[in-house]
């Protein structure tokens, strides 16, 4: 099977390094044209710079955000659909702290909320209007397995991603008939920077080797490793594809069988 997304626009976030970059380069190696969102513009340039171009008409570009200033993310991604069409948006965040439910307040809750949940609504509906005139789109949400088996030192992702994964669904019914799917993938363990600083984090509360979190993590994985970030990309760029177009609102799991549940 040949995935092609020769003349397709994707606008990715959090795409400055592990799975965000992962699928970044996936999209554009399948000929799309890409544009990433991260904080760091020396980051975004060289990656940019680096994104496969085998097409001619292959055009990729940048955006300096930060998710977590939603006022300022609010103008600047104004700015961009104001002269740009998005075809696949993947909607991808930095996440929120880690913490357990007594340990987080309400202002964490909030902040979370406006990381997680209001960047990609406002995103997506931005995205929708080209999308809809079109009668194509396809919208990938990066949500988590913790939506389904919650994770305790995760409250803030547990509750938000959870919110995101609801508000998916009821998008998909009210778009479908404009040909435009909308999915979320529930990710697992994946080998990213990410889940290195959150094992860092559990390993210094435990006062154990962070070697030792890291093995027990792949202990509970059926395949007995963590995801590689290019396998993420892989699904991201299946599921932006003609080959995908009758799954949506899916909410389909990446984990090498972690989920125990149906």
């Amino acid at each position: 099977m040949l995935l092609s997304l020769k003349g397709k626009n994707a606008l990715v976030g959090g795409s400055s390094r592990g799975i965000g970059l992962a699928i970044a380069r996936q999209l554009a190696e399948s000929g799309a044209s890409v544009t990433i969102m991260a904080r760091s513009e020396d980051t975004l340039k060289n990656i940019v710079d680096q994104l496969s171009r085998n097409l001619d008409e292959q055009s990729h570009q940048y955006l300096v955000v930060d998710f977590s200033n939603f006022e300022d993310y609010k103008k600047i991604i104004e700015e961009y659909f104001n002269t740009q069409k998005v075809d696949i948006l993947v909607n991808n965040t930095q996440g929120p702290a880690a913490g357990t439910p007594m340990e987080k307040g309400i202002a964490d809750y909030q902040q979370a909320f406006d990381v997680l949940f209001k960047s990609v609504v406002y995103t997506t509906k931005l995205a929708l209007a080209h999308m809809k005139t079109k009668k194509w789109g396809r919208i990938i949400n990066v949500a988590s397995v913790s939506v389904k088996e919650p994770l305790s030192y995760l409250v803030l992702s547990n509750t938000i991603r959870a919110a995101v994964v609801a508000w998916a669904k009821s998008l998909a019914t009210e778009v479908g008939p404009y040909n435009i799917t909308v999915n979320s993938i529930l990710t697992g363990y994946f080998d990213t920077e990410r889940l290195s600083e959150l094992n860092q984090k559990k390993a210094e509360q435990q006062k154990i080797p962070v070697s030792e979190v890291k093995d027990h993590m792949q202990e509970l994985v059926p395949l007995k490793r963590l995801g590689k970030p290019v396998e993420y990309g892989y699904l991201v760029a299946f599921l932006s594809s003609e080959q995908a177009a009758y799954i949506t609102g899916a909410n389909i799991p990446i984990d090498g069988g972690l989920l125990r549940s149906i």
